[in-house]
């Protein structure tokens, strides 16, 4: 008896120091699932159809009739410009105008009766189509006093105040108008020549998590920024309408394509160089692997793996080929 208690401790003891001697690892079985070509990008939410509303004189903004969020419509004063010397000047004209008009017309009368000259009345009627082409203009100019709506729309911002002083073709109003918002993303060079119109997107907003909104890729710029060495993608949302606001960031995939019952593996546990560490017969070993797509979570694994190899899921640096290590499997 004494003697199989002492092999037990010794078995005991032997253990103890194998399981504080050998690493322990975790590893993972390769899953089907779907794979997914795409191009990440990030994006900004915009309206497709922007217009800025300014005055075309610099004068002092005195009303506002219109404010950010609300809606307007086509022709609707948004707000009015000081105006107070462009009135007075154009009573004054509109004065001038109706005595022109008289005069002339009491001309008119006289000249059927042969009493008034045909040069009198020349200059009569040229005295009134002055006088009414200087009262028109000034009413041309009293109505640049008023910021109109060009179309049905919604504001989306006001820049102004009343009692400020607005400059030449300072935007006081952004109209959003004519068309559904959009996503405007920056793709990188290397990934451009592969993004065409059409092509589904798929897209994330940190405002909204957990919802996925769906998309389209409506235009590519022809035109790239050598600086941010990108180029712009238009995408147009596909599912009507959605809680997204103008000037919320997106994260945009661009799906290029898609493979079902691909194999794929938890992205941390493939090296960028397609290197994996395999566990057999409790000893690490080292195999390269051909890579497809790569994702933020999976990695798909085209070749050089079977969907029983125990994969380590988050491999060490300090991995080498043979070492003992105790594996268990992540449920």
């Amino acid at each position: 008896m004494l003697w199989l208690a002492i092999l037990a401790v010794a078995g005991a003891a032997g253990w103890f120091y194998f399981s504080r001697t050998v690493p322990a690892v975790e590893t993972v079985l390769p899953e089907r699932g779907v794979a997914v070509d795409a191009v990440y990008a990030t994006g900004t939410v915009e309206p497709t159809v922007m217009m800025p509303i300014a005055p075309r004189v610099a004068a002092r903004l005195v009303e506002l009739n219109a404010d950010e969020g609300a809606g307007v419509s086509k022709g609707q004063v948004l707000a009015r410009l000081e105006d107070d010397d462009l009135q007075k000047s154009l009573e004054e004209l509109k004065a001038r105008l109706d005595f022109a008009r008289k005069d002339y017309e009491r001309r008119a009368a006289l000249a059927k009766e042969g009493i008034e000259s045909k040069a009198a009345l020349d200059q009569a009627r040229a005295n009134f189509e002055a006088a009414q082409a200087a009262a028109g203009k000034a009413a041309a100019q009293a109505d640049f006093m008023k910021l109109v709506a060009p179309e049905d729309g919604m504001i989306i911002r006001r820049d102004g105040e009343v009692g400020q002083m607005i400059s030449v073709n300072q935007p006081v109003f952004w109209l959003s108008c004519c068309a559904p918002l959009r996503v405007s993303a920056e793709v990188d060079e290397e990934d451009i020549a592969q993004v065409k119109p059409g092509l589904d997107v798929v897209m994330r907003a940190d405002a909204f998590p957990g919802r996925v909104f769906r998309g389209r890729v409506q235009a590519v710029t022809p035109k790239g920024d050598p600086v941010a060495r990108s180029y712009r993608v238009r995408v147009e949302f596909t599912e009507g309408e959605n809680p997204l606001r103008i000037g919320m960031t997106a994260e945009v995939n661009i799906i290029l394509a898609e493979r079902k019952d691909a194999l794929l593996l938890p992205t941390r546990a493939v090296g960028k160089d397609g290197k994996i560490w395999l566990v057999r017969g409790g000893k690490l070993e080292e195999k390269k692997v051909s890579l497809g797509a790569r994702g933020p979570e999976k990695t798909e694994i085209t070749e050089g793996l079977s969907p029983e190899d125990p994969v380590v899921l988050k491999p060490k640096d300090d991995f080498s080929p043979g070492m003992r290590v105790r594996a268990g499997l992540k449920p």
